[in-house]
């Protein structure tokens, strides 16, 4: 294995000469910048979820764009031509890291890590989109410079902002159906298991491959995996869990005043050392948190649903939440909810609205970065999510339940679980984490 260095000598290493004189000159974010002032905003990724990040931002200055595939950028680079263009991340910071105020990423997964951190380590306002990493140990990392740095970040969980959202979660907080102890949640459908590459086919002349694979292990270009299909392998993606569970986990999380599991199990088919599963079945254990009681909550990737909805002759939504409390049930997803028993809850009256409406799932990010309000899916928040997560991939691709002791980032009598929630780096992009 290669010799882990540290993350600012990856960054001087791994970048262009002169990198590290300003990591050495970096400070907190503290611009002091007006309300009315515009962001200048840097773009790491701006094909796909990446193209939507960087319209929300286009009311700021966007001072550069960086992306490696020429393709996916599409018209961006003529829709905003004073911006400058990269191809490198690294490069971009080391040739106008004073200009840049903010930094959206929104690269697949196991690319959101090195340009989230070289952004952070400068004292950058950040966006990330979700998952926020590759591994639980990635997030921690993030996390904790986040707040280090005293940045304003925001995971790009969009959905945070939907009204019904709000109101599923101010109806858990006032304990309408009871005190919750076990709650269920899915994502339908049966993606996953993508189909092997097939012969060996010429990078296309538009992509950067190499800088494609960032830190990732070196293999041959194939569409198997780019534009789209990495999601579903492991070396790139974190599967239809990673891709669903910051979203839908984002309630019951949100809800029920969740933090860090402490024990995570978790089943499906056959592990495929390569892929990712078409369904998985995972369980985490939370303990009491203040006046809320310990609480199980399962995570399902299932084309038909949790048995759990069948069980209490209740619909089935492609995706949602149930929360069971002591005093009755709540279905739900983003747009609907519903209280069981019917007949109970009839002639239930909702409590007073006491959650603010967003001004704006971007905007709240923006105006943190303008000394206002954390965003309401900063990393103190969203890095614990975004943790357990990965941490129910982890616990299926080990193939044992385990308890987890999150101050150490550790599966008690589990080392075999380490190659999952920890990373490993080819070489030339080793940090030590």
């Amino acid at each position: 294995m290669t010799q882990r260095i540290s993350r600012r000598e990856m960054l001087r290493n791994t970048a262009m000469a002169g990198i590290g004189a300003w990591i050495a000159g970096s400070t907190s974010a503290s611009y002091g910048s007006l309300p009315s002032e515009k962001l200048n905003i840097a773009c790491i990724g701006i094909g796909g979820r990446g193209r939507a990040n960087l319209n929300s931002l286009a009311n700021q200055n966007i001072v550069a764009l960086c992306d490696v595939d020429d393709s996916r950028a599409g018209n961006a680079y003529a829709k905003f031509p004073k911006a400058k263009k990269f191809y490198d991340f690294r490069k971009m910071f080391d040739s106008m890291s004073k200009d840049i105020d903010a930094v959206s990423v929104s690269t697949p997964d196991h690319a959101h890590f090195h340009p989230a951190v070289a952004a952070l380590e400068l004292g950058k306002h950040l966006y990330c989109e979700k998952p926020m990493a590759h591994s639980v140990e990635e997030v921690r990392i993030m996390t904790d410079l986040a707040r280090k740095q005293k940045v304003a970040t925001q995971l790009g969980v969009q959905r945070h902002t939907i009204g019904n959202v709000h109101r599923v979660v101010e109806l858990i907080r006032k304990k309408a159906i009871g005190e919750v102890r076990e709650c269920h949640s899915w994502v339908g459908g049966s993606r996953g298991m993508p189909g092997m590459p097939k012969g060996n086919p010429p990078v296309p002349e538009h992509l950067k491959w190499d800088l494609w694979l960032g830190p990732a292990r070196s293999r041959p270009y194939s569409p198997a995996y780019a534009p789209y299909n990495w999601r579903f392998w492991w070396d790139f993606g974190t599967g239809e869990t990673g891709n669903w569970g910051c979203h839908i986990l984002d309630i019951p999380y949100w809800a029920l005043e969740l933090k860090h599991p402490v024990r995570v199990e978790a089943s499906g088919p056959e592990v495929d050392a390569d892929r990712t599963p078409k369904s998985l079945k995972t369980r985490f254990q939370f303990p009491a948190r203040g006046d809320n009681p310990p609480v199980s909550l399962h995570w399902y990737h299932s084309r038909s649903g949790p048995e759990v909805l069948k069980k209490h002759k209740l619909p089935h939504f492609g995706s949602g939440t149930l929360f069971i409390g002591s005093e009755g049930m709540l279905l739900c997803d983003f747009g609907k909810r519903k209280l069981y028993p019917e007949e109970k809850f009839k002639d239930f009256k909702a409590p007073d609205k006491f959650l603010a409406d967003s001004p704006g799932f971007h905007k709240e990010w923006i105006l943190a970065c303008k000394g206002g309000e954390p965003a309401t899916c900063n990393f103190d928040y969203s890095g614990p999510m975004t943790e357990t997560v990965l941490l129910g991939n982890a616990a299926y691709r080990c193939g044992k339940s385990f308890d987890w002791k999150p101050e150490k980032i550790e599966a008690v009598g589990t080392p075999e679980a380490r190659a999952y929630t920890h990373s490993t780096f080819r070489k030339g992009w080793e940090v030590s984490l």
